[in-house]
């Protein structure tokens, strides 16, 4: 008779009950954390796509980048084509230098798809913020400074 309590009677492999790890269901699977530059492509998609309002963008800007959000959005550049609504396809970033990503991504609608560009940069605070926004190799430019 064996004096192991932790081990079934016949057992003979030294493995306790606590070395097999748990089993878990897709559902329950841990998912990786969005990175930066992919949190970013989906809010920006959901605004240039007419699905958010520009201010959703608000905190998360810099410099001209929601001044070319706020001119552009009205006209919904991503917008649904035939009925289908814009979802992300593929999105990666590079970062050549550090607090800065370089991403670009591109997004279907039906049968079209759209590239999309755009330079993240962290803030003294380490929050991620869009710097730049590009749409299929135009540039958004934001309005000419004009006399106030």
């Amino acid at each position: 008779m064996s004096t192991d309590r932790t081990r079934p009677a016949g057992r003979r492999d030294q493995r306790g009950p606590r070395s097999v790890p748990p089993q878990r269901s897709r559902g329950q699977l841990a998912r990786r954390p969005q990175r930066p530059h992919q949190w970013f492509a989906e809010r920006l998609l959901a605004v240039l796509s007419g699905q958010r309002p520009v201010h959703w963008m608000l905190g998360h800007t810099i410099g001209e980048a929601y001044d070319q959000l706020a001119e552009l959005a009205p006209s919904t550049p991503l917008g649904a084509v035939r009925g289908s609504r814009p979802v992300l396809r593929h999105c990666r970033g590079a970062q050549p230098a550090t607090g800065v990503v370089e991403a670009f991504a591109s997004i279907a609608a039906g049968d079209r798809v759209r590239a999309m560009a755009f330079r993240l940069e962290q803030g003294p605070d380490r929050r991620w913020r869009c710097a730049a926004v590009e749409l299929g190799g135009e540039r958004l430019a934001a309005a000419a400074p004009g006399p106030r």
